[in-house]
This record gives structure tokens, C-alpha cells and sequence, in this order.
């Protein structure tokens, strides 16, 4: 038995101990895994769970830290602590460095907000606690039939993380300033080129800039439906080649030459906001009139979408496979999903973020609150929305993209 214990003398005392490390973390699990879900509620009471997530949404840190964590503390004894940071990719990072050292409890990352190409590199290096979203008795409020909840970016869930918000790209602009605003993406290409100076967009890897870029992608290949089956090397390349191509061409026409890009949403915001160029783009819907709200942006703001569409996703919670308090992660992964904080979520007046929830699901009082729910002046219907939407590609295709602009279109310029 090459390389077992008993052939490699070195080894004999260092292998015992990490298979006890993954027997006990895997007897750990199992635990968790056997609790009924009133087991886990009282596991979880006291507990405190860790939540990194992106902190760079002002109107989210609000409704975590404002709403979720008091509601979880006094429903469920349930401590919950927001770490906000920049990059969760790098949490990724931290978590793998982790397995690879035998650190197999005892973490202290309990819930990550995540998705894309992050859920893809947690899914394939085993850094994921679950199959779990099954277990939650709000999972009976999620349409797991749709694409983008089945599927995150291209990758299976398979009960690996728990939705608790959907997001759709909208384009922003000043109706005042541009009463008929492009309809197609064609058509904003055409315009781009005749208003010099007038259009930006952030930077990729920023998620607003990147999701620009796949819209392109999509715009030159002809569909996005296509995209989502097997991946085709030769194909891509030469989509990903026109992508790059037309975005080059297009930068002299953009804001201040294409010399710079604003390095986030926010920045674009601001630059609407000042006149210094004609539209934003926004993953968030609701986003507009809750600018509109706070006072950045005047109420002659609107959104629309592309006629073709424009790309829809879902955004998830997941829990480490090393998570110190499981139990607590899935009771606030669980109280995400409920129908009182999909509807607080759901108000302009604290997020706007649309459900993750199929309304259709709740009881006629509960649908009427979500139905009268204030919908500001700039925000689409969800009929209008639902009609024109788009899949993410696969994780795999957005790497590809995000590195590809980095080399094609701003380091050649």
C-alpha cells in the first residue's frame, strides 16, 4: 500500500491524526445533518454567526444590521454579527487555505453572500457546508424551477446555498436630458458613438462593469441562451474577440476618452447625478427611485431594459463546511426567506431588492402586502422586467471576460 501509514515512517503518527481531524469534522456534520429543525433552533439560541458579506451598499448594511439582526436576536437568541468586506473572494480564499491546513471546525466565517464564480470555486474544492437549503421550512416559498435559482451563473446549486434576493440590470438615465432613450443595445451603441464623452461604465472586475461586458458579449454571439449548454472553446473565442474589439472601438467615444473608467456603480451614480454623462446601469431595479428618494438623483430619473433583455440573477447565502455555528447560519439563512423579511427587503424605502420569494406561494394577506407594496416613480413594472430577462453565462465565461478586458480592451488602449 504505497504511501499508507504503514509504509512511510514519517507519516505514520501525521496521517492517523488527520484522518481522526476529517472523521471528527465529518461526525460533526453528520450531527448537524440528523437535528430536527427544532433541534437546530435550539442549537442555535446563543449562538453568534459571523456574516461576511460585501459591505459597499449602504441601504443593505442598513437592513442587516438595522432589521435582520435585531429580528433574529429576538425571534431566535440569535446573535448576528455583519463583517463587511470588499472582496468575497478573498473570504473564498481565506476558507481554502483552511481546508488545506486540517482546519476543520471551529471557522469563523458562518454565512458568506455569494455567488457566480465564488460559489464555483467554494462547490469545487468541497468548502461548502450542505446540502442544506432543503432543510429550511421557508424553502417552500422558492420556485426552484427557475434558471437562475437552480443554477447560479451556469453551476448547480444543489442545495449548496439558500437565495434571499434576485437582481435585474436596468439602465438608468435622466429623462429630462434624453427624452427617447436607446431601446437596444445597437441602438446605445449607436448612440455612444455619436455623444462623445457622454457614456461610461465601471471597470470589471467591478460587477456592474463586468455585467456591461457580458451584455456586449451577448449583443455580438446573437443570444444568450446558447451560452448556457456545454462550453464550446473555438465559439467562445470568437465571440470574446468581437466583444473585445467593439468595446476598444467604442472607448475613444466614452467618458473622458476611455482614458479611465469609474472604478464602481456608485461613482457612476455620481457622474449621472453631476451631468457629466447621460446614463447608469444598476443590477438593482429599485435603485433609481431610491436615489430619487434619498435626494442624488432628480425625479425626472427613469430605467429601462434592452428589448432583447437584460441579464437576471439570483444572489445567495452559503455556509463554510467549517462554520462554528451551522445551526445559527441556517436559522438566518431561513428567516431571509420568510415572507416578513422578503417584504421589508422588498420596501424602496430600505433596499428595493426584489424577492427571492414566489409571492404566488404566500396566502392572499401576505401577497396583497407584497402587491401594495410603494413602487417608486422610476422603477419598471415586474411584468415589464420578467419579460425581458436574460441568463447569466456560466462563471467560467465571466472569468474568461473580466480577464480578457483587462488584457484586450484597457491595457490597449
Amino acid at each position: 500500500m504505497t504511501g499508507s501509514a504503514q509504509t512511510s515512517r514519517h507519516g505514520f503518527y501525521l496521517k492517523p491524526m488527520a484522518i481522526l481531524i476529517a472523521v471528527t469534522a465529518l461526525s460533526l456534520a453528520s450531527r448537524v445533518n440528523a437535528l430536527t429543525w427544532s433541534q437546530v433552533l435550539e442549537h442555535a439560541r446563543g449562538q453568534t454567526v459571523n456574516w461576511f458579506m460585501w459591505g459597499g451598499f449602504p441601504s443593505t448594511n442598513a437592513y442587516v444590521n438595522g432589521y435582520v439582526a435585531p429580528r433574529v436576536r429576538e425571534l431566535y437568541g440569535v446573535k448576528l454579527r455583519q463583517v463587511p468586506i470588499k472582496d468575497i473572494s478573498e473570504v473564498v480564499s481565506k476558507i481554502l487555505v483552511e481546508k488545506q491546513a486540517g482546519k476543520n471546525q471551529g471557522g469563523e466565517i458562518d454565512l458568506m453572500w455569494i455567488n457566480g464564480e465564488n460559489f464555483r470555486t467554494c462547490k469545487k474544492n468541497d468548502l461548502l457546508y450542505g446540502p442544506f437549503a432543503a432543510r429550511l421550512p421557508n424553502q417552500k416559498l422558492v420556485d426552484w424551477s427557475r434558471p437562475s435559482v437552480y443554477n447560479d451563473f451556469g453551476e448547480p446549486v444543489q442545495g449548496l446555498e439558500s437565495p434571499w434576493g434576485s437582481a435585474q440590470v436596468v439602465m438608468i438615465y435622466d429623462s429630462k436630458r434624453i427624452p427617447h432613450p436607446p431601446q437596444t443595445m445597437a441602438d446605445l451603441l449607436n448612440w455612444i458613438r455619436k455623444h462623445p464623452g457622454r457614456f461610461a461604465y465601471p471597470a470589471p472586475p467591478d460587477f456592474t462593469g463586468s455585467v456591461f461586458v457580458r451584455h456586449i458579449f451577448y449583443h455580438v454571439s446573437g443570444d444568450a441562451v446558447s451560452w448556457q449548454g456545454e462550453f464550446d472553446e473555438n465559439r467562445f473565442d470568437d465571440a470574446a474577440n468581437k466583444t473585445y474589439l467593439l468595446l476598444k472601438g467604442i472607448a475613444p467615444s466614452l467618458w473622458r476618452q476611455g482614458m479611465t473608467y469609474p472604478e464602481n456603480p456608485i461613482r457612476l451614480a455620481h457622474l449621472l447625478a453631476d451631468g457629466e454623462v447621460d446614463f447608469a446601469i444598476s443590477y438593482h431595479p429599485a435603485e433609481a427611485s431610491k436615489m430619487i428618494h434619498d435626494g442624488l438623483y432628480p425625479d425626472t430619473v427613469r430605467t429601462f431594459v434592452f428589448k432583447e433583455g437584460t441579464i437576471s440573477n439570483t444572489h445567495f447565502v452559503a455556509i463554510p463546511f467549517n462554520a462554528a455555528a451551522k445551526e445559527g447560519a441556517m436559522v438566518v439563512a431561513n428567516f431571509l426567506i420568510s415572507p416578513e423579511a422578503q417584504l421589508k427587503k422588498a420596501d424602496p424605502e430600505v433596499w428595493g431588492d426584489f424577492p427571492a420569494i414566489d409571492i404566488r406561494r404566500l396566502d392572499k394577506t401576505w401577497q396583497e402586502k407584497f402587491n401594495n407594496l410603494p413602487r417608486g416613480i422610476a422603477t419598471l413594472s415586474d411584468r415589464e422586467l420578467q419579460a425581458h430577462q436574460l441568463p447569466e453565462p456560466p462563471s467560467e465565461i465571466l472569468i474568461r471576460l473580466e480577464k480578457g478586458w483587462d488584457k484586450h480592451v484597457l491595457k490597449k488602449r
